[in-house]
């Protein structure tokens, strides 16, 4: 048809949306746009896509006619029953071999559906993670693709692209996995964002209450941090709270109710967590900080009823400020480890063959928890692509033994000043549990053979040989046939 003339078509003007096309057209891609309240197509057009290349369809039909074949549509819509009906919209105007790609916060069990689905029709379909917020999506994403491997090299191009570039040029955009690998990776990259998100808010207010520092303060202390090796996106951004004032002089955090939300992709991390049996302490704790933060009229009144101890600020403000920068980062490399240890079981669950390293080079930039610290987690990959743990890496491993006596520092420190630390507590906690050799587990299957005959294992025995006591002399000699590790 002589008028499909346009490289890829996306649908979902919103602010991802408008400012990806607009990234794909500086990159010399012609983009066809369709939104569902169809005025916002023309808005866009005679506004911010303005003296560009993008095209404006008016119906889905009409968004189709202007591709070149194979055809490749995006969807950047709400995530759930918005995207199985878009794809129903659109479905009856493509051909075999076409693509349709979604790049919204989707569940990833939605995501391998959907790729048999229309792989049953012939259309090739991406579930793709794409991150990095407004900023990223104009300017350079972090794109996590997933789904039908034989759509890849048909996108591969534009998405590489348009990402995000590390040092040395490469992109931070490589094909993930099969099915909903893709949608899995960015939800276990929003978990981690999760964690170090409520990992500062925690520094923020030990240094805070703790010490007293002021807005102005704490802008010279995160702004010294982002120089070192906490050099992240996300603690220059809270730097640069620190420091911006409302109009009347007065800092603006101080003025933001301390409720937060959240759009599930934290529970989704969580659930999937408990699904395949990995201790994901810290993502788990930073999506029930947020759950605590909501019910501000109950701690408010708690607040009034329940004291704390009494205790004065530190003298050695200097010490104190470095033992939280030193918890805050054997915290992250916590979570990291354990973010790492979710993936590595899904990717056996789900039968994902995933680079570990290469996730670590797509968050290297454009998303939210780009940091230089991303960098040494590729380098431990490549030194040693069976690394099990993090934790294990030489860099980590001394890193950790170094800053521990600080880490538990300033844990004990929050306690004594009745500050919650609720994630630096159990990053350490798991810390501890998983340099434990002997852990307290044998009580407690000794106590479920007890009171439910459900047998236990014996350190004199070999592994998968189960054993049963008769702990009070007149129970029976049946045992219960499960045993779930």
């Amino acid at each position: 048809m002589s008028n499909a003339s346009c490289d890829i078509g996306l649908v979902g003007l919103a602010v991802m949306g408008q400012n990806l096309v607009l990234n794909m057209n500086d990159h010399g891609y012609k983009v066809a746009v369709f939104n569902r309240t169809v005025s916002k197509v023309d808005e866009f057009i005679n506004n911010e896509a303005k003296g560009t290349a993008v095209v404006g369809a008016h119906s889905m039909e009409e968004l189709v006619q202007l591709l070149k074949r194979p055809r490749r549509v995006m969807l950047m819509v709400k995530a759930g029953d918005t995207v199985d009906k878009m794809i129903e919209q659109i479905l009856p105007h493509l051909e075999e071999g076409d693509i349709i790609i979604d790049g919204g916060n989707s569940h990833f069990p939605d995501t391998n559906r959907r790729t048999a689905a229309l792989a049953e029709k012939g259309i090739l379909y991406i579930g793709t993670g794409v991150s990095g917020g407004e900023e990223g999506a104009r300017n350079g994403p972090s794109i996590m693709p997933g789904g039908n491997p034989a759509a890849w090299p048909h996108v591969k191009e534009i998405f590489q692209a348009i990402s995000a570039k590390v040092d040395d040029g490469s992109p931070c955009c490589e094909w993930v996995g099969e099915n909903g690998a893709g949608h899995y990776v960015k939800m276990v990259h929003n978990g981690i964002e999760y964690g170090d998100m409520q990992l500062i808010c925690e520094a923020y207010q030990l240094l805070k209450d703790a010490l007293g520092l002021t807005p102005d303060e704490l802008h010279e202390v995160f702004a010294d941090w982002n120089k070192g090796e906490l050099d992240s996106y996300l603690i220059d951004i809270t730097q640069q709270i620190f420091a911006k004032k409302d109009d009347d002089g007065a800092p603006i955090i101080d003025k933001i109710l301390d409720t937060a939300g959240q759009k599930g992709t934290g529970k989704w991390t969580c659930l999937s967590a408990l699904d395949l049996g990995m201790p994901v302490t810290l993502i788990g704790e930073a999506v029930f900080s947020r759950c605590l933060s909501a019910i501000k009229d109950e701690r408010v009144k708690a607040a009034a009823i329940l004291p704390g101890p009494d205790h004065k600020a530190t003298h050695d403000r200097a010490a104190f400020i470095e033992d939280v920068r030193r918890a805050l980062f054997c915290s992250k490399i916590v979570s990291y480890a354990q973010g790492y240890m979710l993936l590595r079981e899904a990717a056996k669950e789900y039968k994902w063959n995933l680079n570990f390293g290469g996730i670590a080079l797509m968050w290297r930039g454009g998303c939210i928890i780009r940091s230089r610290f991303l960098g040494k987690i590729k380098d431990a990959f490549d030194t040693n692509p069976g690394l099990t743990n993090l934790l294990l890496d030489e860099f980590f491993t001394k890193l950790v033994v170094s800053y521990q006596a600080s880490w538990r520092r300033a844990i004990i420190q929050a306690i004594e000043y009745g500050v919650p630390t609720p994630a630096f507590t159990t990053a350490l906690g798991f810390y501890d549990g998983f340099r434990t050799g002997r852990l307290p587990a044998n009580l407690l299957q000794a106590q479920r053979d007890f009171f439910g005959a459900h047998t236990y294992e014996r350190i004199d025995k070999p592994r998968g040989e189960f054993f049963h006591t008769n702990w009070t002399g007149h129970g029976g000699r049946v045992a219960s046939g499960i045993y779930t590790v």
